[in-house]
């Protein structure tokens, strides 16, 4: 029977509660590392963040809460916003066991309206954004409202042009342009490759011109735009680290772009 593609948020938030349940102990989010000491914000986006010591910073698609805390260690003040019950339920367990305050708001991202209890000076998110979202003009009013004139959104993602390819990275099997949703069946995630569980997700391929255009029609102001040859995460097929925490397509050298990232300031 086919998908009903209508139904992607009841859908998506049942498969992210089914995969934070394989993520949180697993190698690729490394918590027991975590619980260590280790941050795990990359290269990309600490150089983009800068000194956030005292921000008071808004971290949208927050999963269970690792990179919030992480942003909570560089000196800010964190709310994390996710979808999943479940997640914020273990990111809820992780502040609690560990001494955080970051505070965390289970909410569909269409639906937030924080502006008569926070003030924020920054919103970030990164890694598996927008393709999870059918909207993108909603995404980024949703961005807008929060911020005031002068202060920051940034975002690092995976880039559009990667999504086009086959999990092989041999065929382009998906269109570039947000043309349609795209309904995926799949055993396990990038986080837990070897689990038998079966996760059905509704997904969108959004250009960077879709992604750019949407923000700079919401009273954004783009401020540095960049693209990287290869992704900070080992989770596709078929790659080589070519440096410590680079990860290419191995067949493709460094012949696409990855990852980009965009910094935006509210006019």
């Amino acid at each position: 029977m086919a998908t009903d593609t209508s139904k992607w948020l009841d859908i998506n938030r049942e498969s992210w509660n089914q995969r934070a349940k394989t993520h949180l102990n697993s190698d690729f989010y490394d918590l027991k590392g975590f619980k260590k000491g280790k941050n795990t914000l990359n290269s990309i986006e600490i150089e983009l963040l800068g000194n956030i010591e005292n921000n008071k910073i808004l971290h949208l698609q927050c999963h269970f809460g690792l990179d919030t805390f992480s942003l909570e260690q560089l000196g800010a003040q964190v709310a994390g916003v996710d979808f999943s019950p479940l997640s914020i339920s273990y990111a809820e367990g992780i502040k609690k066991e560990m001494g955080y305050n970051a505070e965390f708001i289970c909410s569909n991202i269409y639906d937030l309206d924080l502006r008569n209890s926070h003030d924020f000076d920054m919103i970030f998110c990164s890694y598996g954004i927008c393709g999870w979202l059918p909207d993108l003009n909603k995404w980024a009013q949703v961005i807008s409202k929060h911020l005031k004139s002068g202060d920051t959104f940034i975002i690092v993602d995976f880039h559009p042009s990667v999504w086009m390819f086959d999990d092989d990275f041999k065929n382009i099997s998906y269109s570039y342009f947000n043309d349609k949703p795209y309904v995926e069946v799949e055993n396990g995630s990038y986080a837990s490759q070897n689990s038998k569980e079966e996760l059905t997700s509704i997904w969108w391929n959004h250009s960077l011109s879709e992604i750019i255009n949407s923000l700079m029609n919401n009273e954004m102001d783009l401020v540095s735009f960049k693209e990287y040859d290869y992704s900070p995460y080992d989770c596709f097929r078929h790659t080589l680290e070519v440096s410590k925490g680079k990860f290419r397509i191995k067949h493709l050298e460094a012949k696409i772009p990855m990852v980009y990232s965009l910094v935006f300031k509210k006019q």
